[in-house]
């Protein structure tokens, strides 16, 4: 027994080694195979090669000396693959990163307004009378010698006038038929002074009737009424009152007209008459009146000189803008040096640019005493963006801006040149980081970016190359952007990131 116990013992050991070396390979077997996989040539197929190379990694004139990201070396924690329906889905617009002017501006309330004695227009009764007919409504659109009112006149020293011109007008016929007939006789017969005297008298009427002319014109007739009276030989009862013209007070003309020496024919010939030209908005069509008011109804006695109607011409209007004490030396700048402003309807969607080219008119010369504003004022034009009739074949307009309508006025304050602008849209926030998301092929790589300035509507990223001319970035939907790639690495999404408030 104790011969083959110690035959034995030697083996045991050996076995036991044997073991220990073979658990030992079994455990270490994975580091073995990763060590003869990196020594071996197998290993330059570690790059992927199933994503093809994109027209944007191509070599090109405004990307030489920067690089981009290539698909290998891609963070997919920044980067965001897109499919064109997504893109779609949340309308994106993709545009090329360029060098370009901005204008700093400041953005101040405003609303639009009349200007003053030119877009308020009221007709008066030239005469005393009783209205028999109107033939006008309330908010429509009229133009000049269209007919409004039909006036019974009842005025007692307009009665006499025309009176008094019938009888002259009766006695210059007599002069005259009494002129033919001593002309007629033989001469000699009827003495040379004889005629004479009646050529003095006749003279003498002529002179009467030319100022009885001029008394009816100066009580509202018109020259056109003056003579169908004297062809007539009968009063005129009615007068007709139609749309008076609307005229620029500053035009050579009209001054020309108010100087001469038949002022008044002139005047009473553009109210009174058939219609007359008006002043042309776009060069062609004639500029409508609205029909803002009717004061008299059917049946109504006027005084002379008692407001009929009032009418608006609303092509061309003021914007009133209010800034703030402060602001004055900026405004009094911009509009000694002729610099544009630009208009935002608050009706406006944020991509409309407004109306812009506009031009100061004037400051005014005091601060409202409550709230400090200081007032300027931009001429506004106005266009028709609907028309529209009714049955009895009236016309109604509707105006694209109206007196009372809010906006905001951008003031350019200085300008800067070669600068990369975006649009604000294309520009995401999260903390104190700010992100441009730039196109890489199908895939939206996030960049971080320096804002150096933003406005409501743009902002400028410094030219510190992290953006290159040239570059294709996201215009829009940044935010969107930011919340689907928050979304691919599983993290909670702030509702907040990327807005202003």
């Amino acid at each position: 027994m104790q011969f083959a116990f110690g035959w034995w013992r030697p083996w045991v050991g050996a076995v036991l080694a044997v073991v220990l070396v073979a658990a030992i390979a079994v455990l270490t077997a994975g580091a073995w195979w990763l060590m003869f996989d990196r020594s071996g040539p197998a290993s330059a197929t570690a790059l992927p090669v199933d994503e093809p190379l994109h027209e944007d990694e191509h070599d090109h004139p405004s990307h030489v000396g920067h690089d981009h990201p290539s698909h290998a070396g891609r963070d997919e924690a920044s980067s965001l693959q897109l499919s064109p329906q997504a893109q779609r889905n949340i309308g994106l617009e993709v545009g090329q990163v360029s060098l370009s002017s901005f204008q700093r501006m400041i953005t101040v309330p405003a609303v639009v307004v009349e200007r003053p004695g030119r877009t308020k227009h009221r007709l008066t009764a030239p005469l005393t009378g009783v209205i028999t007919d109107v033939f006008a409504v309330s908010g429509e659109a009229v133009q000049a010698g269209d007919t409004l009112f039909i006036l019974r006149l009842t005025h007692e020293d307009l009665v006499r006038a025309q009176t008094e011109f019938l009888k002259t007008l009766e006695a210059l016929d007599v002069e005259n038929r009494e002129i033919e007939r001593l002309e007629s006789m033989t001469q000699g017969v009827v003495a040379g002074k004889v005629v004479l005297e009646r050529e003095y008298e006749k003279q003498k009427l002529e002179g009467l009737l030319k100022a009885q002319r001029e008394a009816l014109v100066l009580h509202g007739l018109s020259p056109q009424q003056i003579e169908q009276i004297s062809r007539r030989r009968r009063l005129l009862r009615e007068l007709q009152i139609t749309v008076p013209e609307v005229h620029d007070e500053t035009s050579e003309q009209h001054l020309q007209e108010h100087h001469s020496s038949d002022v008044g024919v002139t005047a009473r010939a553009a109210s009174s008459s058939g219609p007359a030209p008006l002043r042309e908005q776009d060069g062609s069509d004639p500029t409508p009146l609205v029909l803002q008011e009717l004061s008299v109804a059917r049946g109504d006695f006027v005084q002379a000189g008692g407001v009929l109607a009032s009418f608006q011409d609303l092509s061309t209007l003021y914007i009133e803008g209010r800034a703030f004490e402060q602001d004055a030396g900026i405004i009094a700048a911009a509009a000694g040096a002729d610099r544009q402003v630009t208009a935002l309807p608050e009706d406006a969607e944020g991509k409309t640019a407004g109306v812009p080219g506009l031009q100061i008119a004037y400051i005014a010369n005091q601060v409202e005493t409550r709230s400090r504003a200081l007032h300027f004022y931009v001429n506004l034009p106005n266009h028709v963006t609907h028309e529209s009739s009714s049955d009895e074949g009236r016309r109604f307009l509707t105006w694209r801006y109206k007196p009372g309508q809010r906006m905001r006025l951008r003031v350019p304050v200085e300008s800067w040149e070669d600068q990369l602008v975006l649009p604000v849209e294309a520009i995401a926030e999260e903390g104190a980081e700010t992100y441009v998301f730039t196109q890489n092929g199908d895939h939206f790589d996030r960049q971080p970016v320096h804002v150096v300035y933003r406005n409501q509507q743009q902002a400028v990223v410094a030219n510190d190359g992290s953006l290159f001319p040239g570059d294709r970035v996201a215009l829009n939907s940044a935010h969107q952007l930011q919340m689907a790639l928050k979304n691919k690495a599983g993290g909670g999404v702030d509702p907040h990131a990327g807005h202003n408030h």
